[in-house]
């Protein structure tokens, strides 16, 4: 796989692991259902990307350079990421004592550190994620402080993120590629 190819696949597994490591607070069938789907949809992502041709490199330097996807800015998003998120844990578990709240502070994390990915990579679509993931994480907080029961603050600030995050990638991946041929699925 190249680089275009692992950012989706990185934001498929994160979508799928949110779903997985959710559904377990939904009723034995409910999470036995949306596990099987989630990992369906991640699957088929997951053969749309394999088999996404990449077009050669422009020769002659006719196009304006590439973003690197994986560059230092990509490293320092990531590392704020993790920073703000290990610190809100250590805020929400051992002094609030709210470990209901703990999804929610991770899909916040998650969704702001998509605003960061938008400027870097400069791909402005993904602020509508970011948007979308952070106030799904922002919801989780409130309901847990407001005591919801968990199988609420698991759909609100779990699963949708899940199904936010594979939405995304499903969306992406029928977008034509800007340096790919046409894709033959």
């Amino acid at each position: 796989m190249h680089n275009k190819q692992t950012a989706p696949l990185i934001g498929a597994a994160f979508g799928l692991a949110f779903v997985l490591a959710n559904a377990g607070a939904l009723p034995g069938a409910a999470a036995a259902l949306l596990r099987v789907l989630a990992i369906l949809v991640f699957l088929r992502l997951f053969l749309v990307m394999r088999r996404r041709p990449v077009a050669p490199a422009p020769a002659g330097g006719s196009a304006a350079p590439a973003v690197p996807l994986f560059g230092r800015d990509y490293r320092l998003v990531v590392a704020a990421e993790v920073a703000v998120g290990l610190a809100g844990l250590v805020v929400v578990n051992p002094v609030l004592h709210a470990p209901k709240a703990t999804v929610g502070w991770i899909a916040l994390v998650v969704g702001l550190h998509f605003f960061g990915l938008a400027a870097v990579w400069r791909r402005p679509a993904l602020n509508v994620l970011a948007a979308a993931m952070s106030v799904c994480g922002a919801a989780g907080v409130v309901l847990a402080a407001a005591d919801a029961p968990a199988a609420v603050v698991a759909v609100v600030a779990g699963i949708a993120p899940g199904g936010l995050l594979l939405a995304s990638v499903a969306r992406s991946l029928r977008a034509p590629a800007v340096d790919a041929a046409p894709r033959q699925v």
